[in-house]
């Protein structure tokens, strides 16, 4: 299974938080998945956090780095694809995920439900 993580999941998987559901944490944790990160994600944890909106430890790149988890860059038909979806979700980032898992073929780890709207596997955070 191929998994992209939300920036939610992702941190929460990271902290062991209990707020990540435990089906997407024993998902993830399995050694045959495979999780990816968007470096979208990556941007939004250091925006929200220069911006004071999101607790996030300082080292989130080097951890993903570290770890068994792949990056996955942006390209030019994700942002193309992220453009043209209908406007379910006014969301930059979140759109971008949703364009990213259906071109690349993942399941979205998210909690947002408005994303479900979206032509989009989904596996709850």
């Amino acid at each position: 299974m191929r998994l992209l993580l939300d920036t939610h999941a992702l941190l929460w998987w990271l902290s062991s938080d209990r707020r990540l559901h435990p089906d997407a944490r024993e998902a993830i944790e399995q050694p045959q998945t495979e999780p990816v990160v968007s470096v979208a994600v990556i941007w939004e944890v250091e925006i929200k956090r220069a911006a004071g909106r999101l607790k996030a430890p300082p080292d989130v790149l080097e951890t993903v780095e570290s770890m068994r988890i792949r990056l996955l860059p942006i390209t030019a038909a994700h942002a193309v694809a992220a453009a043209r979806l209908p406007p379910h979700h006014g969301d930059p980032f979140d759109r971008m995920l949703v364009a990213q898992a259906q071109l690349e073929g993942l399941t979205l780890v998210t909690r947002d439900e408005r994303l479900g709207a979206y032509d989009v596997t989904i596996l709850p955070a």
